[in-house]
């Protein structure tokens, strides 16, 4: 085989980690947006307890996610079998937490508990497996292929993101009873079992293996100050993700429009990724967050200000911060798997705690946010006072704002020789 028919041959695996970032993703959309409103309403738990429940998941997660690097890097022959138990585990636990089961209405919180574990847990296994492997699945370990790789899965992630959130009302419009969620969880079951038999080629390529981490070769290739960065830059998109069908349906009374708005937002994300990408080529990842974050500092301000019923308003809001998403999700996770692999270090393992720090931000919003909102006498669904509305507004607006500008802060502070493609 000539060496350019081998580099046509690796390429037709881009697709394939698209495909099995599709499915991650589309299992992300649930338990990060669609869960909130689905156990509140549906399940008719409290917004505190929730907010509670999910937090003692990262708690889990706070050891689960370094052991899942941990064994991915130590058992380097055994990564089809961590791939297929992550769709495996998320065939499961999908129908299980949507349709409703026996088990699930019967057992209370600890059967919804169990049922999180797990979805979770899957979830984790996938997205450390994808990431930690950047290496091995891109054609050569350099650093514009692990950008070219890297916008091949978030444009894939994005499109699962889009598929998630466009799918429940879909399923109604096809037929399915209630807000569809049963179809919706029965369709992921199936959809990951497809994807876990057509990925499996990805996860045949010969492994490559860094050396031996250490927290102190972490820090020093500037990879801890990546997952401080990755952390606070989170924040923002965890309490506004949290939060969203919230301020949509009940701030801006548009409960039929919050649908196509979340697509909005996350086509514009994918539509911007080769767009980031290219400009990252040229001007490095550093200069690009720089460009981009100002957008979504931007979107912030002006959803605080957005009267009720103003769906154009929140509809270019939903453009540029969208657009402000996909600078972070395809620049961040590449400079750090450059960082990594320009220290020759195990991705899989540092992936386990850059994953956890992901996790860790969903679950301090909806710790603190849902919480809060419940105290300030906010229900969802329902007739809510001013005061009730004007906390929402501040949850999902203000106080991403902020933290949006403390993560421009530490991106400003990055030395330019590290943040670099």
């Amino acid at each position: 085989m000539t060496a350019q028919a081998a580099i046509e041959q690796a390429r037709a695996i881009y697709p394939r980690v698209s495909l099995y970032a599709l499915i991650l993703a589309a299992a992300g959309i649930p338990l990060y947006i669609h869960l909130p409103r689905y156990a509140s309403v549906e399940l008719g738990i409290g917004l505190g307890a929730l907010g509670g429940l999910l937090l003692a998941i990262r708690l889990v997660d706070l050891v689960q996610d370094p052991l899942i690097g941990w064994a991915i890097d130590r058992f380097p022959r055994f990564q089809m079998g961590f791939a297929l138990l992550a769709v495996g585990g998320l065939a499961i636990g999908f129908p299980l937490l949507f349709t409703r089961s026996e088990a699930l209405t019967t057992g209370g919180m600890g059967a919804l508990a169990a049922v999180l574990v797990l979805l979770f847990s899957a979830y984790s296994l996938g997205m450390i497996l994808l990431y930690g492997r950047s290496a091995t699945l891109a054609i050569t370990p350099t650093a514009p292929e692990l950008m070219r790789l890297a916008a091949w899965r978030e444009a894939g992630m994005l499109a699962g993101v889009i598929m998630a959130a466009l799918l429940p009302t879909f399923l109604v419009a096809l037929g399915a009873s209630g807000a569809g969620y049963g179809a919706f969880g029965l369709t992921l079951g199936g959809m990951a079992i497809v994807v876990g038999w057509l990925s499996r080629p990805i996860w045949q390529r010969p492994v490559i293996l860094g050396n031996r981490f250490s927290f102190h070769d972490l820090k020093q290739a500037g990879a801890s100050r990546l997952i401080l960065l990755a952390l606070v830059n989170s924040l923002p998109v965890a309490i506004t993700s949290t939060l969203f069908l919230f301020f949509v349906e009940d701030r801006l009374q548009l409960p039929n429009a919050a649908g196509p708005l979340l697509v909005l937002f996350f086509l514009s994300a994918g539509l911007s990724v080769p767009l980031w990408a290219r400009v990252a080529g040229k001007l490095g990842g550093r200069t690009t967050l720089i460009i981009a974050m100002p957008l979504a500092i931007g979107g912030f301000v002006g959803a605080a200000f957005l009267s009720a019923g103003n769906a154009l308003g929140f509809a270019i809001i939903c453009v540029a911060s969208g657009a402000a998403l996909g600078a972070d999700m395809v620049i961040l996770p590449a400079l750090f798997s450059v960082s990594l692999t320009k220290a020759r270090l195990s991705a899989s393992l540092a992936f386990g705690i850059w994953s956890f720090a992901g996790k860790l931000a969903l679950a301090l919003a909806a710790f603190l946010v849902l919480p809060a909102l419940q105290a300030a006498g906010f229900v969802p669904g329902v007739a809510n006072t001013p005061q009730a509305l004007s906390a929402l507004n501040i949850a999902y607006a203000v106080v991403p704002c902020v933290l949006k500008l403390v993560a421009l802060a530490l991106v400003l502070a990055l030395p330019a020789e590290e943040a670099d493609l």
